[in-house]
């Protein structure tokens, strides 16, 4: 490292400078890199295949992309999805291609925000991924099922990663604190416990936003005449541009709980007020949001299907205008699910559904339903006997479409209240229930 490159290094924001060099210092993702785990068995014994690692911002993708191409033996280049095209692509293959050949050495293609490839650049790498000269390492915000090519996918194995939890931010944090090489030993600050944990609840799991806050807590604070800089939760508020949460952890839980819990009640009057106090309390209105939708489903469903509009408009209006004045479309929701009748039949017909798919093993198809788009499918029988409900009279048609290792079995139940009890009364009357289920 030259002296150039040495005075960048050191003015990098912190967590650039703290981002972890092995195994031993990456926090979280036990699931996928925990001891005997699939994906820190692979590392360890540099044989990681293609992979696709996926999650929320500052969660350790391209941390723990950094980390393999710091203990593989392989060779290692890095891409951006953003900035990189196919040129790009072609000229890595072509270098990874010539390692293999003289000198036998595997390369190792990361691409950041991967999803933003497009077919062509995909389609490029394709063949190299196939014969073995690169593997690829992506990293994505997205879901790589629904963001990227099906053929790339395929080829790769998906590992899912998650925001981190309220103390693997703690920990990262003091990690930093004390860290005189790279971290900000050298400043003697002390932070307080309850500075620490705003900034980790408040991160919501983004290591990068936690220690980007608590860097500029420290610098922008003058030491006290015992020369220590002294960082409390005023301060850490200050920082990460959140005010202060005056509820420690299990109280924050017990309001959410009692927030839903009136939703679901139908108590709009203390729904409102838990409402009002989670906010004041400094918390994400992402997280009202996040519930109403839920809840919209889980409590109202079918008995009133605008309450889902309602719930996601809401949280649309919380995307474009922000608070306060989103506060108004999520008071508006609210008091919609809370005076909407209620009905859980969404959330039986879901589970049924669900435990009966995982637990009863499956049969074929019913040769009427399979598709028949395909060329030759007449041919296999495809869609034979197949009644269109459009010929018939009201559009409806009796046939059987059930799976046939669940044949006969029902999992929505409609309620009698609000517009399910029409749904109810259609079923009654097309013999698809007994007045009496």
């Amino acid at each position: 490292m030259d002296l150039f490159t040495d005075a960048a290094a050191k003015r990098a924001p912190l967590a650039d400078r703290m981002r972890p060099r092995t195994l031993e210092e990456f926090y979280g993702q036990q699931h996928i890199v925990g001891k005997g785990k699939l994906l820190r068995r692979a590392i360890e014994t540099d044989s990681l295949q293609s992979s696709i690692f996926f999650g929320p911002p500052g969660c350790g993708k391209t941390t723990l992309a950094s980390i393999i191409a710091n203990t593989t033996g392989s060779l290692f280049e890095k891409l951006n999805a953003v900035t990189s095209g196919v040129k790009e692509v072609r000229e890595v293959i072509a270098r990874a291609e010539e390692n293999l050949k003289l000198y036998g050495r595997e390369t190792y293609l990361l691409l950041d925000e991967c999803h933003r490839w497009s077919k062509a650049q995909s389609d490029s790498i394709l063949p190299a991924l196939e014969r073995g000269i690169i593997k690829f390492i992506g990293s994505t915000t997205e879901n790589p099922m629904i963001s990227m090519t099906g053929a790339i996918v395929s080829r790769c194995r998906a590992f899912q990663f998650y925001p981190l939890t309220v103390e693997d931010v703690k920990q990262c944090m003091l990690h930093a604190i004390k860290d005189e090489e790279r971290g900000m030993g050298r400043y003697n600050a002390e932070v307080d416990e309850d500075a620490l944990e705003h900034i980790a609840r408040t991160a919501n799991g983004d290591v990068r936003t936690a220690l980007n806050a608590i860097e500029l807590a420290i610098l922008t604070t003058p030491k006290d005449e015992d020369g220590i800089i002294r960082v409390d939760r005023d301060i850490a508020a200050e920082s990460i541009q959140q005010k202060v949460i005056n509820c420690d952890d299990q109280h924050f839980y017990d309001m959410l709980s009692a927030f839903c819990k009136s939703l679901r009640g139908g108590d709009t009057d203390a729904a409102i007020a838990w409402f009002a106090r989670l906010i004041y309390a400094g918390v994400d209105p992402r997280i009202i949001c996040r519930r109403l939708i839920a809840h919209a489903s889980e409590d109202v469903g079918l008995a009133n299907p605008q309450a889902m509009v309602q719930a996601v408009a809401a949280a649309q209006a919380l995307e474009f205008i922000g608070m306060p004045e989103a506060g108004l479309s999520i008071t508006q929701a609210i008091i919609f699910i809370c005076e909407s009748p209620k009905s859980n039949s969404v959330v039986m017909a879901k589970d049924m559904a669900f435990a009966e798919a995982k637990s009863i093993p499956d049969q074929p198809v019913p040769i009427h339903l399979r598709d028949a788009h395909f060329y030759g499918a007449d041919k296999l029988g495809h869609g034979k006997g197949y009644k269109y409900p459009h010929d018939y009279p009201g559009h409806v048609v009796a046939q059987e479409y059930m799976p046939p290792s669940v044949k006969g079995h029902k999992y929505y139940i409609p309620g009698s209240l609000g517009n399910e009890g029409k749904i109810r009364q259609n079923h009654i009357n097309q013999g698809k229930l007994e007045d009496s289920e």
